[in-house]
């Protein structure tokens, strides 16, 4: 029977959820950048009518193009540019995930563009830490900090070795994110090298708006964990007559390794990566069981959460609670958070949270056959 058939929105909220992919500029609230914008005399917004302005990002960055989806991060970089903002949006960030019922996050985003008012890459992280720490009280939700380096930019040592001073407070690794093209991942060799030599956590960027060959440095030359998005490996998988799958070299080894795809439909569509949600390939890449996981990106330029993904792939592709979970729980073992801390949250809160949800689901789809059969 298929999900449509099984949930209510109430149930789908509480669903457990796990985020790996989700950018901390690119899901303030508008009401905040607003206020923001208010306090530190940015005058630039479109508008300063949170619906309204709530629109603008949506419809900014569904243009099927990654460059001009970027276009609205102006707006939400420019009004963090203190300790105070930069604490603010991270606490609000927690609140929000955790609202949504994500029981672990982790947030990621670049330190090297809020420097503007003089605030030191150092004094960035910390205050973002703090307003994570903050968003955390009394919330039963876990958060890992990713710093991200632009791969336009030639800070990316810099930024790892950022990475490395704050690992103990709660930085789990390294990225880099920007657009793809003409910035190959290996540009960075000598960032990825500092974190691998010091035994910390790689994801990059790789195989959204660019094909197989930033997939294939991501991974051969830069040492990365996980592919951030990785849309693009289904152009080394051919689909033939009968629907008979075949797999290229690099498809393979990505399935054969376990490599986890930070995959986020939405925003894919949103960028052009994908041409519609039907189209994405994440259904496939799932029914090909490769370490599929499902991600934000960006909730406030692409109108999404969690739970609106969760229900979109219900919706389009019919998934029930078993895949849910399944994509869940890949996420959970592929985040970067310490092996018996992802234990305690599979074991204590993923698995008796869907096993619950399967239970009522069950328990309706009783009742309503006895109902029928009166």
């Amino acid at each position: 029977m298929s999900m449509a058939e099984n949930y209510t929105e109430d149930q789908m909220l509480r669903a457990p959820k796990v985020v790996l992919h989700d950018h901390l500029d690119g899901g303030l609230r508008p009401a905040t950048v607003i206020d923001l914008a208010r306090e530190a005399g940015y005058d630039a917004l479109p508008t300063t009518d949170p619906g309204e302005l709530a629109e603008w990002f949506g419809a900014g960055a569904a243009r099927g193009d990654l460059v001009l989806y970027l276009e609205g991060f102006a707006h939400t970089v420019a009004v963090m540019q203190t300790a105070a903002a930069l604490e603010r949006v991270a606490a609000e960030c927690v609140e929000d995930l955790a609202a949504d019922g994500v029981v672990y996050a982790e947030i990621r985003f670049a330190p090297e563009q809020h420097l503007e008012t003089g605030l030191s890459l150092d004094d960035v992280v910390e205050a973002v830490l703090a307003g994570l720490r903050r968003g955390l009280e009394a919330r039963p939700i876990t958060v890992g900090l990713i710093l991200s380096a632009m791969r336009t930019a030639a800070n990316s040592a810099d930024i790892a070795d950022l990475v490395l001073r704050h690992r103990d407070a709660g930085v789990v690794g390294f990225d880099i994110a920007g657009s793809e093209s003409g910035s190959p991942p290996s540009r960075h060799l000598d960032a990825f090298r500092r974190i691998a030599e010091a035994n910390h956590h790689i994801t990059i960027h790789a195989g959204e708006a660019f094909g197989l060959p930033s997939i294939w440095e991501a991974l051969q030359l830069c040492g990365a964990e996980r592919l951030g998005h990785g849309v693009r490996i289904v152009d080394d998988i051919t689909v033939g007559a009968g629907g008979r799958v075949v797999l290229g070299r690099l498809a393979s080894f990505v399935r054969d390794r376990r490599v986890p795809l930070e995959m986020c439909p939405t925003s894919n569509v949103d960028t052009g990566a994908a041409p519609s949600l039907a189209e994405h390939p994440i259904d496939l890449l799932k029914r090909l069981r490769f370490r599929v996981t499902l991600n934000t990106d960006n909730r406030l330029m692409s109108r999404v959460s969690m739970t609106s993904e969760m229900q979109a792939m219900a919706d389009t592709f019919g998934w029930g609670w078993d895949d849910l979970e399944w994509v869940t729980l890949n996420a959970m073992k592929s985040a970067f958070w310490p092996f018996d801390h992802r234990l305690r949250i599979i074991n204590e809160q993923i698995k008796p949270g869907f096993a619950a949800l399967k239970a009522a689901s069950l328990g309706s789809s009783l009742g309503m056959g006895l109902v029928a059969g009166r």
